[in-house]
């Protein structure tokens, strides 16, 4: 669903030449690539569209990964973990086989430990193995101070880092509303806005994707839209900053790990990170969600 939510926004946004889609079930891409085709007549594009198989990777520009298996009941993360690396490891080497030269962009959970197997595996530049990381988790902070506070979300610079997942943080001290900082705007109006309902509206973000779980059962129409939003910055080489994950050489005290962060995103991947000026704080929330991910990461023991 997360790809093929993807694949209809990709189609409705007229974002690349071809879409192939690959799926272990043949007959389901060969049926959803039809039924794609069906709405072009209706749509923006020219896109060529077909289910194909690993050889298709072979000139391709992008690699979207976003398979892998359900949690089953009772099953521990580790042990989903070691069943989706089991998945990538024959997705990964299937891709790299085919003489794949492009980028590889990853959405399937946990992102950040499954973007970092993905490097592992394909032995490719880091810059050109990157997640989607927190990119939807930003948009859904940055829909909630939009509406909070009663303005367009795309003049809300704030950031949520960190892990995809209960570790993750939004850096106060980094957030504005155009050039102005969010904590001066409270300050400046204490009858209307509260510091307090910060941390409330992180809260919502973090609890999001479980709400829609337990309400639909899956989250699948946002991040096949943040995914989208990747690709065209890779495709139109737009350099532009997303939180997406990457892989830190140095940074925030942190090396190896792959975890969201704003990135400039281009033609090359994930080639620049910016390093925010964090308080102590937030660097130690940091610092916590990067332990995390590098505990599970080990505990894989590959």
């Amino acid at each position: 669903m997360v790809g093929m939510s993807f694949a209809y926004s990709a189609l409705n946004q007229n974002v690349c030449d071809e879409l192939v889609l690959i799926d272990i079930d043949k007959k389901r891409a060969e049926g959803e690539a039809m039924d794609l085709n069906h709405g072009l007549a209706f749509s923006h594009s020219s896109m060529k569209i077909y289910a194909g198989d690993y050889k298709d990777c072979k000139d391709a520009s992008i690699a979207v990964i976003c398979a892998g298996v359900n949690q089953k009941p009772g099953e521990s993360r580790l042990e989903l973990l070691k069943r989706n690396y089991n998945v990538f490891k024959s997705v990964v080497t299937s891709v790299t086989e085919s003489g794949f030269g492009g980028i590889f962009l990853v959405a399937t959970n946990p992102v950040d430990i499954m973007t970092r197997i993905t490097y592992e595996l394909s032995g490719f530049n880091p810059s050109r193995v990157i997640g989607s990381g927190t990119t939807l988790d930003t948009a859904r902070l940055r829909y909630l101070l939009g509406d909070y506070f009663s303005v367009d979300p795309r003049n809300v610079h704030a950031y949520i880092i960190g892990e995809h997942g209960d570790s993750e943080f939004a850096p106060w001290s980094q957030a504005m509303i155009s050039t102005k900082p969010l904590s001066k705007i409270i300050k400046d109006n204490p009858h209307k806005f509260r510091s307090e309902d910060m941390e409330k509206i992180a809260a919502k973000v973090r609890e999001a994707a479980q709400k829609i779980i337990t309400a639909k059962k899956a989250t699948y129409y946002g991040i096949g839209i943040a995914i989208t939003r990747i690709v065209r910055a890779i495709l139109n080489d737009e350099n532009t900053v997303l939180t997406v994950s990457a892989r830190l050489k140095g940074e925030y005290g942190e090396k190896d790990v792959f975890v969201g962060t704003p990135c400039i995103v281009g033609k090359s991947g994930a080639d620049r990170l910016i390093e925010l000026d964090l308080t102590e704080g937030e660097l130690k929330s940091f610092s916590h969600s990067c332990e995390i991910l590098s505990r599970e990461y080990e505990s894989l023991n590959l």
